[in-house]
């Protein structure tokens, strides 16, 4: 395409208002008597004038006040502005107006309006003093933003004219944005969701998180599995972005703590490096409140880089300290099998916290003014910490309240527990962080110290509660509670639990005093006190034989740990599972000696999506019949509506309408799946999709293998047999496996070798298909879910905390199959138990499983000992399998006895995939049960869970724009 006809000289005086008076810091804010009102959250512009004169015309009505709802941007100035930036701030030559361009520029006028309603947000909050909520988190998964943005602001059908005027398809230029790769899993997109949902609901909020250059990694998948790459999604810049040089902080690692003569405390020397914010504007919807994603990067000063070695030749030690600093930012969650990788993650998670706490306290300290009052502060901040990743905001914020600000241990503990509050997302003992002391020690010898002190301040706890009389009790609480495990107790208390020496009794025998009444003899007196000296001895013999006080003492053979998430439970006020089973769990398993000791602390708050993103935007065909059925698009915002569909469910109208529209989505999902991984597939067929993190929890090969016992009686019985028997299947996987999780990647492994072989039987066609998706994302999930019939939330019972994925299916009418594990349980009370195919041990059983296992007594069934030695046959290729096949067998061992339990969840598993079969036959049924799936999923908006969030642990309260 050539490039745009005009010229930089005339469209800078032709776009007034959209772009140009943007970049005027007065422009941005609502100021009384300014040259600017704000109206709602739309921007001022009018239509491009044909002249100058119109021009200044416009300007000068806007200049006067004039009200935002009368300059509606339109086609015609939004593609004014789009030109000014392919033209004024291009990363592209000036040849050439295509789509990668194009994407840029258009996404660059979209931030102009953000960076309006962000300036007016921030600026009404700073003058408020409002109280506001800063969400931490390792991982935002944002996925692509444009559609979202102009989808928030109301102006998609703007801006598709726009483009469309301009030679380009406003779908195209969506696709040439890459995926952010912020994120890897269910807990980035979670707070991506929160961060929609706080905007939407007009909560004063930010996020905090780490800009990774190169995320987590790009996933190819070739004939050895999966390999992995480095993200480039920062390889053209970010045009969301606004890097902050003002606005950076100084994060120290190493060095040494000294104490000054009155006992001040001060950490001195070591590395210092330097984290600098870029942000990122997050509109709501239909609002004009855009809040802020704040991202670390990290560098360093540059006179840390050595040109005398550079010079003399040594290149490596020249650049050593910006690479060092540098390189926190640059992967997300890097291997941390070494020291040095797990050293790189402890510098993350203190980076995250370190820069995000300080940013914090100086905003506070602003808007506070000249009287800052440190004892209000839980007042006005309330700081999240998603998961234990950022658990070390406790001990900084101590840190910063004790040696920077002055106050005393008391005050700066107690401000501490009223600040912070933590979401636990797991009750994998894995994945509840525990930290090397001596790691810690060498990196943070200041924090350390203070989470020392807070151990102290939780023995002292414990110690009040449980009292000293029961001395067995009091020892198994605090092993079981304590921050620091395996490390020796205070010396406040290490008395308690001092075996007693053996010592030498010596009796005392009192004179007995002789008297008118009482006549002895000193013959009797001797006898009667040597009857009672030997009566003495042997009663310090029979107390010799009590048991003596239990000894805590670390054993040299184990490790000392810092137990994170004990960290959090005890420096916060507030513990919450993410779906109520979890909940459960988590108050009567994994901190169930915490709950007994603050009940208080622990709530439930139901995971939750956006349906902005994940109906409104990505399924644009459904949201039509949900307007349409339920009367409004009030259902966007007030997800309740959804229920209204009920009524309706076995319309023949609407079952018409669902069901086109769901067959559209699919022939969209078939074109996809051709695109990237050239296997054709029929969008008659039922879509079996199971996209999520690749984990043996998640049970992906419980999937594969009901997938190879299906194929194999397929391939015994004759063609019309198999016509008779089972129903089209395209099974759909996606998902990464970490990069050293082994037996995760040969699981990707086995998945893509069976669709291989699948896929190229004639003998079974269009019958069964098995596609792995590879590089799954947010993007990729947006095209897939809208498609899907039946989705697979199968992990073993206890394991999954909640899951997000099961309600984006439900809310697009998926139905699902699983277990009774996290949200699947609310998710089936909502849609009702007929229109959920639910299989499985449950919870409470799976303790008790593996303990019959680990005594022999499982029996296998005799179906899921034939799929495995199909496996074995070779039938799929000459990769062997007996390492992952060896996984589900034995009753002990590392990596062995079938721990997720597959085998026992087998046979009930292929039983209910046939009752699938079944449903699927009876179309009327089937999209009966799949509009019954969204009208239950109404409960599971992260609005929802955002306003429990900000009622029960925040405190805090809409604050909508004037």
């Amino acid at each position: 395409m050539a490039s745009l006809p005009f010229s930089a000289t005339s469209f800078h005086s032709t776009f007034i208002g959209f772009n140009y008076k943007a970049r005027n810091p007065d422009f941005f804010f609502i100021r009384n008597g300014s040259s600017f009102a704000f109206s709602r959250r739309k921007f001022s512009v009018k239509s491009v004038a044909s002249d100058q004169k119109q021009d200044l015309k416009d300007e000068a009505q806007i200049t006067e006040g004039a009200s935002l709802d009368t300059f509606v941007p339109d086609s015609a100035s939004i593609a004014s502005s789009i030109k000014y930036h392919a033209e004024f701030t291009p990363s592209f030559s000036p040849d050439h107006f295509k789509l990668p361009k194009a994407f840029y520029a258009t996404a660059e006028s979209v931030r102009d309006s953000l960076i309006i309603n962000w300036n007016a947000t921030y600026d009404y909050y700073e003058k408020n003093n409002v109280k506001q909520a800063y969400y931490l988190s390792m991982e935002f998964l944002q996925g692509r933003a444009l559609l979202n943005a102009i989808g928030n602001l109301e102006l998609t059908g703007a801006y598709a004219e726009a483009l469309k005027k301009l030679g380009h398809n406003l779908e195209d230029i969506a696709r040439e944005e890459p995926d952010a790769a912020l994120g890897n899993g269910g807990l980035g997109r979670l707070a991506s969701c929160f961060l929609d949902s706080l905007a939407t609901l007009n909560y004063p909020a930010w996020g905090y998180g780490l800009r990774y250059k190169y995320g987590l990694f790009k996933q190819y998948i070739t004939k050895d599995g999966q390999e992995e790459v480095a993200e480039s999604w920062l390889e053209m810049g970010n045009p969301w972005e606004l890097v902050r040089n003002d606005v950076s902080y100084p994060v120290k690692f190493y060095g040494e703590v000294v104490s000054s003569p009155e006992g001040v405390k001060e950490w001195v020397g070591g590395e210092d490096i330097t984290a600098v914010a870029y942000d990122v504007p997050i509109p709501g919807y239909k609002t004009k409140t855009t809040i802020n994603l704040r991202l670390w990067s990290t560098k360093v000063a540059p006179e840390k880089f050595d040109l005398s070695a550079y010079n003399a030749g040594d290149h490596a030690k020249a650049y050593s300290a910006m690479k060092n600093a540098e390189k926190i930012c640059y992967i997300l969650y890097p291997g941390d099998e070494s020291l040095e990788g797990k050293t790189l993650r402890l510098k993350q998670q203190y980076t995250l916290c370190s820069a995000s706490l300080q940013d914090i306290i100086a905003r506070y300290e602003r808007r506070s003014g000249e009287s800052v009052t440190w004892e209000n502060l839980p007042d006005k901040v309330a700081v999240q910490m998603n998961d234990t990743h950022p658990t070390l905001c406790i001990p900084e914020l101590i840190r910063i309240l004790i040696d920077v600000k002055g106050l005393s241990w008391e005050q700066a503990w107690n401000i501490t527990q009223r600040t912070v509050a933590y979401t636990n997302h797991t009750v994998l003992p894995e994945a509840l962080e525990k930290w090397s002391l001596e790691l810690m020690q060498e990196l943070l010898p200041r924090h350390v110290e203070i989470i020392r002190m807070i151990d102290e301040e939780l023995i002292q706890t414990i110690i009040d509660e449980y009292g000293t009389e029961d001395l067995d009790l009091l020892q198994e609480k605090l092993k079981q509670m304590r921050i620091l495990d395996n490390i020796e107790l205070p010396e406040s208390v290490a008395d308690l639990f001092v075996k007693p020496e053996k010592s030498s009794v010596e009796p005392i025998v009192e004179a007995v005093e002789s008297t008118e009444e009482d006549d002895v003899s000193d013959e009797e007196t001797e006898a009667t006190a040597g009857e009672d000296q030997l009566e003495e001895e042997e009663d310090v013999e029979e107390e010799s034989e009590v048991p003596l006080p239990p000894v805590i003492e670390p054993s040299p053979k184990l490790p000392k740990m810092v137990r994170m998430a004990n960290l959090c439970v005890a420096g916060g006020h507030a513990v919450n599972g993410v779906a109520e089973i979890h909940s459960e769990i988590v108050k009567n398993e994994v901190f169930n000696d915490f709950y007994q000791l603050w009940p208080e602390k622990f709530q439930n708050k139901t995971n939750g999506v956006t349906p902005r993103r994940w109906i409104r935007f990505c399924n644009p065909d459904l949201s039509k019949i949900i307007t349409k059925w339920t009367g409004s698009e009030d259902w966007v915002v007030n997800t309740e509506n959804l229920a209204k569909l009920r009524k309706f469910a076995d319309n023949e109208d609407l079952q018409s309408e669902w069901r086109e529209a769901k067959r559209r989505n699919k022939v969209k999902v078939a074109s996809f799946l051709r695109e990237k991984t050239g296997y054709i597939v029929n969008p008659d067929s039922m879509f079996d999709v199971q996209i999520k993190r690749i984990h043996e929890y998640k049970r992906q090969l419980l999937n594969i293998l009901g997938i190879v016992y299906r194929y194999k009686k397929m391939k015994e019985m004759s063609h019309e047999e198999r016509t008779e028997n089972f129903v089209p299947r395209v099974c759909i996987f996606g998902g990464k496996a970490f990069a050293t999780y082994v037996q995760a990647k040969r699981i990707v492994k086995f998945i893509t070798d069976v669709g291989n072989t699948v896929n190229h039987d004639p003998e079974i066609g269009d019958l069964l298909k098995v596609v792995f998706v590879p590089d799954y994302n947010v993007s990729v999930a947006e095209i897939l879910i809208p498609g899907s019939e039946l989705s697979q939330h199968i992990s073993t019972a206890g394991m999954e905390a909640s899951g997000t994925s099961n309600m984006k299916f439900a809310m697009n009418g998926c139905i699902l199959i699983g277990t009774l594990d996290g949200a699947n349980v609310e998710i089936r009370q909502e849609v009702g138990e007929d229109n959920f195919f639910l299989f499985g041990a449950e919870a409470h059983e799976i303790a008790g499983l593996r303990k019959e296992r680990a005594e022999g007594k499982f029996v296998p069934d005799p179906r899921f000992e034939e799929v495995k030695a199909y496996v074995r046959s070779g039938v799929f290729g000459p990769y062997n399998y007996d390492e992952l096949m060896g996984s589900l067998e034995g009753n002990e061992g590392y990596g062995r006895a079938d721990y997720f339990l597959v085998g026992k969840d087998f046979p009930g598993y292929i039983e209910c995939q046939d009752e699938v079969d079944e449903a699927y036959r009876d179309q009327k049924r089937w999209t009966k049960m799949m509009i019954l799936n969204t009208a239950g999923s109404y409960k599971f908006s992260s609005d929802r869970t955002i306003r429990e969030y900000a009622r029960d642990i925040w405190g805090i309260d809409p604050v909508v724009l004037p």
